[in-house]
């Protein structure tokens, strides 16, 4: 990689402000093509031939490589509070191993505590974010509790505050886990303004009591978390979800899809023409949940997060195929890291065991080895479930997402061919432990900029905390809802004309004599015993084993009633 200065001498030297990068392979979701590019005040200005540019420009030299969107992580958890402590990576952390992996705009989620105000846990995240993010960002919101003050906070949130996507827990039960008919509610009430609803996918009734159960039989340790929730609980909330989602006509979006059940029932929605996106992690594409059975405890823990990884080992490979053929259509990290000591609250009870890997650093390059270098996937749809799905999907494109005169300057030199491996030595997480350990990863950004200036180059970062703007998503995103204004308009529900029915209306009140009731047809206990008129009945007899007939009757019925089968001695 060359880099200079063009212009006269006495020209003070510019440190990002104006680049041209020459030489390089423009790649977009849709195209690839080679062309120059200019950038100035963040901004993409010029693509194309022998540039005309101000003088005193920084020249970088592609030489061929791949020139890309930067990267878009659609799933983060930084600085995340969680029973009295907070996940190692801050925003700080956080967003300096994003940019060392090519990812220049992360979504993190705000998680309010329940019975708390929804926006005033939004301002929090925000004052965090604005001070500490080094690349830009956007929020999610997670809905905890759900009544008539959080939807006015939601309805502010769309329309004020930037956000148009809100995540519903469908597991951790008596936390934040909504029932069927909440996130019915839910779904009908944000997708008619024009927001997403995204869920957390797993069974919470059925996990509460695997849960005892496998503690009961004196598992305690990181297996009992995979043990617990098998991934047929995932699956089957993944398809309520759908259901509920399509009864209401609200787009959906299931985060962390963990299991090739799960994927299969997404793929299957959307081949019936659902609008439903689905979003593995780097944890479920780069590795999977052998490891929860490690005899040592600390790496088994370091791999609990929920839904758990899948203790198939071809797991990885076959969400990696969905994902090449838009089955799936981005992918997160789910970065939520713990230190081995955070973790070590539930040495003796899994449940207690804080949830979270990291991802945020690797996904890029876990993406490119796994799919493109395998020929499962081309450097154009590689972009698109890197970056360009998630920027249409959440409203912020073609401002991110694409290499385009009028976009934001957040470009990536990718070099195909770059080897590393992963270690938690190197890597810019605070973690002590990297669930890729030892993996080596082919693919990775030799330059990155962000917002016009050089972040990542020759190996070095070079950052600055609070420099990252929040990005606000604008509700109704074309990409999604599109579909759904169409559907609403085919799906309008409309009466039968007809005549007035004018004939004899049954009259529950007053049943006609002989006709027991509604209640005494469905209560046997309650029909009234009929009276022996002794002067109307009588019986026959035969010899052994004879059945005996005794024939009554009442003033409105008569019956005969078979009586068990007797032997009678008679002495005369």
């Amino acid at each position: 990689m060359m880099s200079g200065y063009q212009g006269k001498k006495n020209i003070p030297r510019i440190t990002s402000d104006r680049l041209l990068i020459k030489g390089g392979r423009i790649v977009n979701d849709d195209q690839s093509f080679y062309a120059d590019l200019y950038m100035e005040d963040g901004l993409i200005k010029q693509i194309g031939d022998n540039l005309i540019v101000p003088g005193g420009v920084k020249i970088i030299e592609a030489n061929g490589m791949m020139l890309i969107p930067g990267g878009i992580d659609v799933h983060t958890h930084f600085q995340m509070p969680y029973k009295g402590t907070t996940t190692v990576d801050d925003f700080v952390q956080g967003t300096k191993a994003a940019l060392a992996g090519g990812t220049t705009m992360i979504i993190d989620h705000v998680i309010p505590e329940p019975e708390s105000s929804v926006i005033a846990a939004y301002e929090k995240w925000r004052e965090w974010a604005d001070s500490k993010s080094c690349c830009d960002y956007a929020l999610h919101v997670d809905i905890t509790d759900w009544n008539e003050g959080v939807k006015e906070e939601i309805q502010t949130l769309i329309k004020d505050k930037g956000v148009n996507s809100f995540l519903v827990y469908m597991a951790y039960k008596d936390l934040y886990q909504m029932s069927n008919a909440e996130l019915y509610d839910i779904c009908k009430y944000v997708g008619d303004l024009g927001a997403i609803i995204q869920v957390h996918a797993e069974n919470g009734d059925i996990i509460a009591q695997e849960q005892k159960h496998v503690l009961e039989m004196g598992i305690t340790g990181p297996e009992g978390h995979v043990l617990s929730r098998p991934e047929e609980l995932e699956a089957e909330a993944v398809f309520r979800a759908i259901t509920i989602a399509g009864q209401t006509n609200c787009p959906l979006y299931v985060t962390k899809v963990m299991s090739k059940t799960a994927a299969d029932i997404i793929a299957q929605a959307k081949k019936k023409g659902n609008v439903v996106f689905g979003e593995p992690i780097s944890a479920s594409l780069g590795t999977d949940g052998t490891h929860y059975w490690s005899k040592n405890w600390a790496k088994a823990a370091a791999f609990v997060t929920s839904p758990p990884l899948s203790p198939d080992p071809t797991t990885p490979d076959y969400l990696i195929s969905l994902l090449s053929s838009g089955d799936l259509q981005t992918a997160g990290s789910a970065h939520c890291t713990f230190s081995t000591a955070q973790k070590a609250i539930g040495k003796d009870d899994f449940t207690q065991i804080p949830e979270g890997t990291n991802g945020v650093e690797e996904r890029m390059s876990i993406i490119w080895d796994k799919a493109v270098a395998t020929g499962k996937m081309d450097e154009n749809m590689f972009v698109a479930v890197t970056s360009t799905n998630a920027a249409k999907i959440f409203n912020v494109y073609p401002r991110k997402g694409r290499v385009a005169v009028g976009s934001d300057a957040d470009l990536i030199i990718w070099d195909p061919d770059a080897m590393r491996t992963v270690s938690a030595k190197t890597h810019q997480s605070a973690a002590e432990y990297n669930i890729f350990e030892g993996t080596d990863l082919c693919g990775a950004p030799v330059v990155v900029i962000s917002m016009g200036k050089i972040v990542l180059e020759d190996g070095n970062l070079h950052v600055t905390p609070g420099n990252g703007r929040f990005v606000p998503c604008k509700p109704f995103s074309d990409y999604v809802h599109k579909r759904i204004k169409a559907r609403k308009q085919l799906a309008q529900v409309r009466g039968v004309p007809r005549g007035m029915y004018d004939g004899p209306v049954y009259d529950l009140g007053t049943p006609k004599a002989g006709t027991p009731s509604a209640s005494a047809k469905t209560s046997p206990s309650k029909q009234p015993q009929p009276v022996r008129n002794l002067h109307q009945s009588g019986f026959s007899l035969s010899g052994k084993n004879s059945t005996l007939k005794e024939t009554f009757s009442t003033p409105n019925m008569s019956s005969e009633i078979y009586l068990p089968t007797y032997t009678i001695f008679v002495q005369i």
